[in-house]
């Protein structure tokens, strides 16, 4: 990897791993939520880099894609909270997420931290994602729980926040062998439910995805926001300006020009914990770009 492009994505990891820590001390029982994201995605451009993708702050059965409305009012609960935080400078990215424990399972937190450890301590060149699937699969088993079977760990690339290799989070068959200088966010989730998320109907987070005619003016204009702002990275409904929003987005998601990430949530009254760190493959091991150096 250049030397140049190294130190962006360590320039982002520290930013997160930073922001990330001051995040999680905020949040507690009757603090607001859209203070903890704002906080989370100013103090990332305060401190040099960019919001890879809208703060994701998701509570108890919902694993991911959890982000305050406009003008949400909700606070916290005696709730199992996960901050998935994304950084990036220059489009090089760092991605982490951390649970913050308020309702008193303590086992499930360390179970996907678990998970987490065991599959770091592998990664090396030569090294398969089946392996560090089967990895996080042992570990938080060890613990009694389940790991969430269709959500994955994923690449990252420049403007990038998913892509390959997947790395899973349970055992499977054949994987992707590692190589230096790829770029990978390691995401065990751990739950005491059936171990498979489903689609909510909910949607806050979108994306572009490809241009194409649109008739409709306010379309055209929240369009033309999202490109000259977020490019290819994920944005927040509440980011958004102008009239007629929610009619806007409509319009686009069926014309296939956006993309729509749903919440992701487990069985009704099930938990789930979430770990996660961003590694860079080395010719020795790997470098984790998102805890303090």
């Amino acid at each position: 990897m250049d030397a140049e492009v190294l130190e962006k994505y360590r320039k982002a990891g520290e930013i997160l791993a930073r922001v990330r820590d001051d995040a999680s001390s905020m949040v507690d029982v009757g603090v607001s939520i859209l203070e903890v994201a704002e906080f989370v995605e100013e103090t990332t451009r305060a401190l040099g880099g960019e919001v890879a993708f809208p703060c994701n702050i998701s509570r108890d059965r919902v694993a991911a894609h959890d982000t305050p409305r406009p003008e949400d009012g909700d606070v916290f609960g005696e709730e199992m909270v996960k901050l998935d935080i994304g950084v990036h400078v220059d489009g090089y990215i760092a991605d982490a997420a951390v649970t913050v424990d308020l309702g008193g399972h303590p086992d499930l937190v360390e179970a996907s931290a678990a998970g987490l450890a065991a599959a770091i301590e592998l990664v090396g060149p030569g090294v398969s994602t089946a392996e560090l699937g089967a990895a996080i699969e042992e570990a938080i088993r060890g613990y009694g729980y389940s790991s969430v079977a269709n959500l994955t760990g994923h690449g990252l690339g420049r403007y990038r926040a998913h892509g390959e290799p997947s790395v899973p989070n349970r055992r499977i068959e054949k994987g992707v062998v590692l190589s230096p200088g790829e770029v990978i966010a390691i995401e065990p989730f751990a739950t005491d439910g059936v171990g498979r998320i489903t689609e909510a109907p909910q949607a806050e987070i979108f994306s572009f995805v490809a241009k194409r005619p649109i008739r409709s003016p306010p379309a055209r204009s929240l369009l033309k926001e999202v490109l000259e702002n977020y490019s290819t990275l994920p944005f927040a409904r509440r980011w958004l300006s102008g009239d007629r929003i929610d009619y806007a987005i409509g319009q686009l998601l069926r014309a296939g020009i956006l993309h729509r990430y749903p919440l992701l949530w487990e069985a009704e009254g099930a938990l789930v914990s979430q770990a996660e760190d961003t590694v860079i493959v080395t010719e020795d091991g790997c470098e984790v770009t998102t805890r303090p150096r």
